[in-house]
């Protein structure tokens, strides 16, 4: 979902854009992701649906043909002036299309407890195949950006672009906050985490913070969206339920499942803030969604978080939660009309001129 929710994003930023300076656009999708394609709404856009090959009958054709299966048959049938983004290139391939490369994060060089090791071979083998072939690459933060100087060795001739990923926020106002909180039974004051429930995402900082508030005779309400998994799914998911289960936080917090992203950028918009509480990102959709929508975000003090928010977030250590309980416990009640960070429309036009540069 993370992909998909990037490439129609970005089909939105270039929507800002000034009609003269709007590209024509040709979405490729599979089959299987008709609905997403389908939300795509462009001016001058074009869906076309692809079969493309699995990744591993994918590299080994290409090496068996000498040419890039994944996009050798698109770049025969269409002309293009750029195709972005692209993740597999195991063949050069010679063409006066622009082939711009994408690549979110090296989170398994940093915390490679958190991958398989055949994960981790396989991500390691597209990112050298893709440093190897590609003249431009894109990455979503300098902190990324860093990271493939630091692991990867870089062609000279390669050029590197940091495109900062901007979150369009589509129209909102027919869903009644008041509303909203009846359906999900929440209190007034709330913060809210938006995360899924993977380690790295470091859920557990917020229970042990809400633990520690609780031994200072204080209490906060969080509202957690995604599916919690059963504590069976793994040992990190146990302890989870078990942090909850030991220290009796159900009241204090709402896990509300799966809801719509209209819903769940409303509660946003609405709480006293968002926590961030990541140990690894490469660029946070979630916090793109904060400033959109002028929400304030407590974070986790983590590089690429420092980067994305500036003298504008409140940071704290990822491992400290109660570090967490202190900034929790005197959080200003939040006056819904302040203003937080710079003008939306014109930040998200300067995203899509920024993105332009990179493709012509």
């Amino acid at each position: 979902m993370g992909g998909i929710i990037y490439i129609l994003n970005i089909i939105k930023i270039l929507d800002f854009l000034n009609d003269d300076e709007k590209p024509e656009i040709l979405l490729f999708y599979r089959p299987d992701l008709k609905k997403y394609a389908d939300e795509a709404k462009y001016p001058y856009l074009k869906v076309v649906e692809w079969k493309y090959p699995t990744v591993y009958k994918g590299y080994l054709k290409s090496w068996f043909l000498h040419k890039n299966i994944f996009v050798d048959k698109i770049l025969r049938q269409y002309d293009l002036d750029v195709l972005y983004p692209l993740h597999d290139y195991p063949i050069k391939t010679k063409t006066k299309t622009k082939l711009i490369c994408w690549y979110a994060d090296l989170q398994h060089e940093h915390y490679p407890e958190f991958f398989t090791r055949r994960k981790i071979i396989e991500r390691t083998a597209r990112i050298r195949f893709m440093l190897r072939n590609t003249d431009f690459l894109v990455v979503s933060s300098q902190d990324v950006a860093n990271d493939f100087s630091k692991f990867f060795t870089l062609r000279q001739n390669m050029k590197v672009h940091i495109f900062h990923f901007a979150s369009v926020i589509d129209y909102i106002e027919d869903v009644n906050h008041d509303n909203l909180r009846a359906k999900y039974k929440l209190p007034k004051k709330y913060f809210i985490v938006s995360n899924q429930f993977y380690q790295h995402k470091n859920h557990k900082i917020l229970l042990e913070a809400l633990v520690k508030l609780k031994g200072m005779g204080s209490s906060v309400h969080l509202v957690i969206t995604g599916r919690f998994p059963d504590k069976s799914h793994s040992p990190y998911l146990h302890e989870l339920h078990e942090i909850i289960k030991r220290n009796d936080l159900h009241n204090q917090i709402s896990f509300l499942g799966i809801i719509s992203r209209k819903d769940q950028l409303v509660l946003m918009k609405h709480s006293q803030a968002l926590i961030q509480p990541s140990l690894f990102e490469g660029w946070s959709t979630v916090i793109e969604d904060a400033k959109s929508l002028q929400v304030p975000v407590v974070a986790s003090n983590i590089p690429v978080n420092i980067e994305q928010l500036g003298k504008d977030g409140l940071y704290f250590e990822p491992h400290n939660p109660e570090e967490l309980a202190s900034i929790l416990s005197v959080y200003p009640e939040r006056n819904i009309s302040d203003v937080f960070y710079d003008d939306y429309s014109r930040r998200i036009k300067s995203s899509a001129r920024v993105l332009m540069k990179i493709f012509l």
